[in-house]
């Protein structure tokens, strides 16, 4: 990228009102640009900041967000441009790191696009995403020995009379598993349906890994779901009621929100209000 003025135009989200000036003026953007300013483009407002070409060049930029740090400040400074942006209504959030040469082609870029974007905020208007992750309840494994694969003593030769009683337990212990897995699994499926009664649309997410989720029991559900106003205290009822028990001690349901909604907020998008298949 190649900027004459030495500064690019780095768009935040998109929406149909500004927020307030003194907002604009209070948010705290990526480190060495301007202030978060408006731009108009057509009957849409792109929220933008200037940003040094120096840091924000196609290579400067690929080079700080490879590490993890950067990464973070980055995404989380880009959030609170969105987090602005949504002051005085629904945004269309632009991916993170979208930069323009200058305002003219920020301008031109969203304008082409105007209305698919006026159609997708009167969608997204009066609702707000919540996140819901399902995991299978941890159970605690056997006494070391009682299932013939700990304790002090080898397991016997599979020929030997012990040998096959040792692989009968180890047999029985496997169908207890995947017997186990397969009622979590619908359990899942159970939270997941229920749900959806409540929402517009909802989308699935890659389960987390156990990296991530901090959690050695496997994340069954990784949701979004969109959510009227109207429908919200619904909706967290029903939440509420799988975190109560009501799907039993297979899984543990827990939600976060309301969000701005970025699972939703794609103009290649189809909202999704059927059934996905939930994955382990």
């Amino acid at each position: 990228m190649k900027d004459t003025k030495g500064t690019l135009t780095y768009a935040f989200a998109v929406t149909r009102t500004p927020p307030p000036g003194d907002a604009l003026t209070a948010a705290a953007g990526h480190g060495g640009g301007g202030p978060l300013r408006v731009l108009r483009a057509g009957t849409l407002w792109l929220v933008v900041q200037d940003v040094p070409a120096e840091t924000f060049g196609e290579a400067s930029l690929g080079e700080r967000l490879n590490r993890p740090e950067e990464l973070e400040r980055c995404a989380r400074t880009h959030h609170r441009g969105v987090e602005t942006a949504a002051l005085s209504g629904p945004v269309v959030p632009l991916p993170m790191a979208t930069l323009y040469l200058g305002d003219d082609s920020a301008v031109e870029s969203v304008s082409a696009r105007e209305a698919e974007l006026g159609d997708l905020l009167d969608r997204l208007r009066g609702r707000t995403e919540w996140a819901v992750k399902v995991h299978a309840v941890e159970a605690a494994g056997p006494a070391p020995g009682t299932d013939g694969t700990g304790g002090d003593d080898a397991p016997a030769e599979p020929d030997a009379p012990g040998g096959r009683a040792y692989l009968g337990r180890v047999s029985a212990r496997r169908r207890t598993q995947r017997d186990a897995r397969e009622r979590a699994l619908a359990a899942a499926h159970a939270v997941d349906r229920e749900l959806r009664r409540y929402a517009v649309a909802a989308t699935r997410h890659r389960p987390q890994s156990e990296h991530l989720t901090g959690r050695s029991a496997p994340q069954l559900l990784n949701a979004a779901y969109l959510v009227d106003d109207a429908e919200r205290a619904a909706f967290t009822r029903a939440v509420a009621g799988f975190g109560a028990g009501r799907v039993g001690t297979l899984v543990e349901t827990t939600a976060s929100g309301p969000w701005i909604p970025y699972s939703f907020a794609r103009l290649d998008q189809e909202w999704n209000t059927g059934e996905d298949e939930v994955r382990a």
